[in-house]
Formats: structure tokens, C-alpha cells, sequence
């Protein structure tokens, strides 16, 4: 019983954390007022989950790896939901809801684990995948070049006796649009290609592919990723601290990208089984 309460709360994290990017990031009111209930009702119905999981298992304290993720990504959301209460702000939404939907949706799927109905629905959800994470790394290209023009145009406005061809250059407040817009879109290109990735591998490691370390890096960069949309957004970080920031976590995913393809072990191919 307590998978089908486990997985309503996998729906309503995903229903929040689709709500918290526009809330937090574009300031909207109305996201505020339906994210939060999402996101309590989630907590609600993952407490009774763990509880009657627990119970089932005849233990108090989480054993196993799929208890132990599980009750993790209930703690993140009700820490979450303390500092929102005490401070009355929803920003850290944007980083813990995601996460915690990301974690509770392959313990949801249960032991038994999902089966896609054909290798050609298999096969569509790992190029998902792939495509969405080089998205994410597209976009984020495109936002360092960006950060880099914005530096390069600031200087230009500066110096009278700059190059003429410099011209064509778009105005400051441009670029920083593009520059911000592109990593929101690499930030979401991101998030649905983890989920896509846990949903293809729980298929034939389960929760165990939590325990990748190359798949706790990638979770980290998505991390980096909610970090600077927090910043950027609360700061106002922009120009030459942003270009640094920004190339940080693109040559930390470059990373992880050339290490998997190096892997024999982790590489998409053996992986998902294509070779």
C-alpha cells in the first residue's frame, strides 16, 4: 500500500517543481500559491509511505537503499518547508522540490520496476535522454558566450577608441537576457534528462544507480546549475562574475560528459544495453 502513497507524492513533487521554476525564477505570484500546497501535499502522502514502509519492514531506522534515498528526499522537502515557514520564502524550492522528485520517483516504481512496453519505447526514452542533456550542455555554451559578449561589449561602451566592428554587438541588458534565459533552459533540459536516466536505469539496476559516483557528479552539476539560477536571481550576478561562475560549472560538465564517454563500464552504450 505504501507504494501507492509513495508515488501520489512522486506526482505532486513533479507538479511543484514544475511550478517552483516560474515562482522562483519569474516571481510570480500565483506560483507561489500553488506550488506550496503541492509540495505539502507530496510531504503528506511520502510521511504516510515511509511510515507504513518502515512498518513492513519491521525496522524504525531506513536499511535498505531505496528507504534510505526515500527518506532523504522527505527530509529535504521538510526542511524546505521549515525555512519557508519561518522565513516566509519559497526561493529554496527550486533546488529541493526537483531533487526530491528526482529521488522518490525510482522508489516509487517499486521492486518490481518498471518494464517499457517495447525496445522501440525503450529506445525513444534513452535518446530523451541523451538529447536532453546535450541540450543542457548547448544552452549552457551558449550562456558563457553570452556572459563572455557581455564583458567584451561593457568594455567597448567604456573605451572610446575600440574596435568599429565591435558595432554589431547586441546592447548589455540583451545579452544578459540571453545570457540567463539560456541557462533556465539548460537548467530544465537538465532536470528531464536525469529523470529520464533513473527511469531507464531502474530498469536493470534499480535504486543502485544512485550509488554511481559519475550519477552523484551529475547530480551535483544540476546542483551547481540551481545554484547559480539562485544567485543570479537574488543577486543580480551578471558580467564578469557570471562568466567565471558560468565557466565553472560548463568545464565541470564537460567533465563528467568525457568521463562517461571514456567508461567502458559507464558509457551510454553499455549502460543501456545497445552494444
Amino acid at each position: 500500500m505504501f507504494l501507492i502513497w509513495l508515488r501520489v507524492a512522486a506526482i505532486l513533487y513533479g507538479v511543484a517543481s514544475l511550478l517552483a521554476i516560474p515562482a522562483v525564477l519569474g516571481n510570480r505570484p500565483r506560483g507561489h500559491r500553488f506550488c506550496l500546497p503541492m509540495a505539502m501535499g507530496g510531504w503528506f502522502f511520502h510521511l504516510v509511505a515511509t511510515v507504513e514502509m518502515m512498518a513492513a519492514a519491521h525496522h524504525l531506522i531506513p536499511v535498505m537503499a531505496d528507504e534510505i534515498v526515500s527518506t532523504l528526499a522527505l527530509l529535504i522537502v521538510a526542511v524546505f518547508l521549515l525555512i519557508f515557514f519561518l522565513y516566509r520564502t519559497i526561493s529554496f524550492g527550486l533546488f529541493a522540490l526537483p531533487l526530491a522528485f528526482l529521488l522518490t520517483v525510482v522508489p516509487a516504481i517499486g521492486p518490481d520496476r518498471y518494464t517499457f512496453a517495447s525496445p522501440l519505447v525503450r529506445n525513444g526514452w534513452i535518446a530523451f535522454h541523451v538529447v536532453m542533456l546535450l541540450a543542457a550542455y548547448a544552452a549552457l555554451l551558449f550562456s558563457i558566450l553570452a556572459s563572455i559578449l557581455y564583458l567584451v561589449q561593457e568594455r567597448r561602451l567604456k573605451d572610446k577608441r575600440s574596435p568599429g566592428f565591435l558595432t554589431w554587438l547586441p546592447p548589455l541588458a540583451t545579452m544578459d537576457q540571453i545570457a540567463h534565459t539560456t541557462l533556465v533552459l539548460g537548467f530544465c533540459c537538465m532536470t528531464a534528462g536525469l529523470f529520464a536516466g533513473s527511469l531507464i536505469a531502474q530498469e536493470k539496476v534499480g535504486i543502485g544507480y544512485f550509488a554511481d559516483p559519475k550519477v552523484l557528479l551529475s547530480f551535483v552539476i544540476w546542483g551547481m546549475y540551481v545554484v547559480i539560477l539562485f544567485v543570479r536571481r537574488s543577486t543580480g550576478l551578471r558580467g564578469r562574475r557570471a562568466a567565471w561562475v558560468t565557466s565553472g560549472v560548463l568545464v565541470a560538465m564537460l567533465c563528467v560528459w568525457a568521463a562517461n564517454l571514456l567508461s567502458g563500464v559507464h558509457s551510454s552504450a553499455h549502460r543501456f544495453g545497445l552494444k
